[in-house]
């Protein structure tokens, strides 16, 4: 789409948007922002062989954000009328009050690269045309083992058009595609009965609906849930824990990655806050915030302020070198923005959030980390976490994994739970893979009643301690 479409989708204009500019500074304010954004999506649930549920949304709207100092003020309206975009604008001034103001600059199109490319978009494809690939991983689902007795399937995607312009003259435009796809099972055996699930999640088209997409949620759903029929709980306490590459980057995400985030450290909250240029792991951990991996769930073009994404390195060799910002955080610690002021939508403003977190490939073979653990835990996916972002302490409960035992995986495990802290999880990471992967599903990351999608991913990682809790926990 070019600019004049989404002139026109918002039903705005170049003069328009420097009057609601202007209204949005009468006050003294230093900055300003209009964000518009149209989302459109569809969610198809399939379950017992059947569609029981569907849905379309729709979202439209602008939110308009005035900045004074470090102070905030925000307004929003899912009425774009002129009337209503000067209303909101006002109520944004007001955060300000001075007599001198600033004047905004005339804005000019700043072009993005493209890190999702489609080939078939979401809205040209009838509903009724996505219903029989749900059907199809059912029956792939049920076809992949006898003792599968349930199957649900849960289908959504759809795109969000965003234009930002900035009282600096800074404008971009945006079109954001999403695809999800959730299948879970359940499986009885003797009676006892099991489940588990797995999803994908990108920024793709139809495109992506492939034959290879149906195999690969049928076969890992399945696997993962009738392993836990021979399912062990390990002994509780503190042993050394290989972290699976991929899925298990949620631990780098919750633990660590949030607490990277400029703002719990502009308000020094996080423990990483006087850290920087410091020592934080061995020299072989390199973990980066990124945005420009190709149709991951988390990549942007652009983030929520208009500012060009990139890939930010947060720890380089073992040494802290950056937080992740947004205008506010990178304006106080007088460095540039890293492109990570994200929003969950109109209605809220920007703040630093993460895109896709991972750790970079390290010098080790995933086969070698496992052979150098005598007794441990192997963690391949997580669920139900919960973590404290100021001290860093974290408690997950362990989905998939494996015990170790004199260097190899043996049984697998269930009802397990880690607890530890992520500055001391990191520190204590004495091995690396250089088996990187990123988690197929990616995440949606939740932050003071905000959430956005986000990917993660890991290398096979081995730590030498964290407490595990199982038997007698």
């Amino acid at each position: 789409m070019n600019l004049q479409e989404y002139y026109t989708r918002f039903g705005a204009d170049e003069k328009l948007i420097a009057d609601i500019m202007s209204e949005a500074l009468s006050q003294g304010g230093d900055y300003c922002d209009l964000f518009f954004q149209h989302s459109v999506g569809n969610h198809i649930g399939l379950e017992d062989n059947a569609v029981n549920r569907a849905h379309s949304h729709v979202d439209f709207g602008v939110g308009i954000r005035v900045l004074k100092g470090e102070q905030t003020g925000y307004s929003f309206t899912d009425e774009v009328t002129p009337q209503s975009m000067k209303l909101a604008a006002k109520t944004a001034a007001k955060i300000a009050d001075s007599d001198k103001t600033v004047s905004p600059v005339q804005v000019k199109l700043h072009r993005v690269p493209n890190y999702y490319p489609i080939e078939i978009p979401w809205e040209t494809v009838p509903v009724p045309q996505k219903i029989p690939y749900l059907q199809k991983i059912n029956d792939a689902v049920f076809a992949e083992d006898p003792r599968v007795v349930k199957c649900s399937v849960s289908f959504g995607e759809g795109n969000a058009y965003i234009l930002v312009a900035t009282s600096e003259g800074r404008m971009v435009c945006d079109c954001k595609p999403m695809m999800q796809i959730s299948v879970s099972c359940t499986a009885e055996q003797n009676g006892r009965r099991e489940q588990n699930y797995f999803n994908l999640s990108a920024r793709k088209g139809f495109e992506c609906l492939t034959p290879e997409t149906v195999e690969r949620l049928s076969e890992e759903t399945v696997r993962r849930t009738v392993e836990l029929f021979d399912a062990v709980k390990p002994e509780a306490g503190e042993m050394e824990v290989v972290l699976a590459a991929g899925r298990s980057g949620i631990l780098l995400h919750e633990a660590i990655g949030h607490g990277m985030e400029a703002d719990f450290n502009r308000k020094n909250i996080s423990i990483f806050s006087d850290k920087m240029n410091s020592a934080v792991a061995e020299k072989f951990v390199t973990i980066v915030d990124d945005g420009t991996n190709p149709n991951l769930r988390g990549s942007i073009n652009t983030d929520d302020e208009g500012n060009d994404t990139e890939r930010t390195y947060l720890v380089e060799n073992g040494i802290l070198k950056s937080y992740l910002h947004d205008r506010i955080s990178s304006q106080h610690y007088k460095v540039k923005p890293t492109g990570n002021g994200r929003r969950q939508s109109f209605r809220f403003a920007p703040m630093p959030r993460m895109r896709n977190t991972y750790m970079l490939p390290g010098p080790h073979k995933k086969e070698e980390i496992i052979l150098s653990v005598r007794k441990g835990l192997y963690a391949e996916t997580f669920t139900n976490g919960e973590v404290f972002i100021g001290a860093g302490d974290f408690t997950f409960y362990v989905k998939s994994g494996y015990l170790i035992e004199d260097g190899r995986l043996t049984r697998p495990v269930k009802d397990v739970n880690i607890i530890g802290n992520g500055p001391e999880v990191l520190r204590n990471i004495v091995m690396v893979g250089d088996d990187l992967e990123m988690a197929e599903s990616g995440g949606t990351c939740g932050k003071n009643g905000q959430s956005v999608p986000v990917s993660l991913g890991l290398p096979t990682v081995k730590v030498s301690k964290i407490t595990v809790g199982g038997m007698n926990s």
